[in-house]
């Protein structure tokens, strides 16, 4: 690992959420123009069946996506 990756690693910190995320699953075939995808979700075959799609509630139009694993592992659906 380089000097300057060691850097970033080190600047990462632990946090909590502390909003509800809006998510709704990823519809195949769907236009992701103005959706963000990172790098990684691409590699490893986003967009695709059982992914989410997340939006900011304070800005609808911010959306991403949310890779199935991430989302098992990390969410549950509020129970109003």
């Amino acid at each position: 690992m380089s000097e300057e990756s060691n850097v970033r690693e080190q600047q990462y910190r632990r946090y909590h959420r502390t909003q509800i995320a809006e998510l709704r699953p990823y519809i195949e075939g769907e236009d992701m123009t103005d959706i963000s995808v990172s790098n990684a979700d691409l590699k490893n075959g986003s967009p695709k069946a059982g992914d989410m799609i997340a939006r900011n509630p304070r800005n609808p139009e911010d959306l991403w996506l949310i890779a199935q694993a991430y989302f098992r592992a990390n969410f549950e659906e509020v129970k109003e």
